[in-house]
């Protein structure tokens, strides 16, 4: 088969013969060999696995999405993706994603505030003239 795992703003991974996928979805887990009827499925966040004609096995954190596969060709289109071949790797890089991702959310948050407390502001202003 021919796995492609998009995001938003690029193409994450392009690979060639792999031999087995393994995804969850809401149903629980699920394997995808070649000769598979087609099929989509709608991914939750979780691990998502492939292992390629020469044995090799990758796992890759993925964020919700859809998966599409129409005769050899798997399509996997998810919001985020972080790769790795060993699993304890792949924990530690999500830990510093989502504290990072963490930081920037507040961020934004306060920036909204302030927005939303100027806004207020302003409209008082207006309504006592």
């Amino acid at each position: 088969m021919d796995l492609k795992i998009l995001l938003p703003y690029k193409i994450y991974a392009d690979i060639k013969n792999v031999d087995r996928i393994v995804a969850e979805t809401n149903e629980g887990f699920f394997g995808l060999l070649p000769q598979r009827l087609d099929c989509v499925a709608s991914l939750v966040p979780g691990i998502f696995m492939y292992e390629t004609d020469k044995g090799e096995i990758h796992y890759i954190a993925i964020d919700e999405g859809v998966l599409v596969k129409a005769g050899t060709e798997v399509l996997v289109s998810v919001r985020n993706a972080i790769g790795g071949t060993d699993i304890g790797q792949l924990h530690n890089s999500i830990k510093k994603e989502y504290i990072k991702l963490d930081d920037n959310e507040r961020s934004v948050r306060s920036v909204m505030a302030k927005i939303e407390s100027e806004i207020i502001y302003n409209l008082q202003k207006f309504n006592k003239r």
